[in-house]
């Protein structure tokens, strides 16, 4: 499932969930991690995150 952003330059980031390994909070929003060192920074708090996050675990998957 794929989860909408704002990076921190204001540009919308669009995330797989499914390739998440690590979110953290940071001076300018959340980072949100993935695998082989790569990483995304958003403007959206963490909780938002999470929020957002959560939800796409609730949609029954085919």
């Amino acid at each position: 499932m794929f989860v909408k952003f704002t990076c921190t330059d204001r540009v919308a980031t669009v995330v797989n969930a499914a390739q998440i390994t690590f979110i953290s909070p940071v001076e300018d929003g959340t980072r949100i991690r993935f695998g082989e060192g790569r990483s995304v920074t958003v403007v959206e708090p963490i909780d938002e995150v999470m929020d957002r996050l959560d939800r796409t675990q609730s949609f029954p998957r085919e």
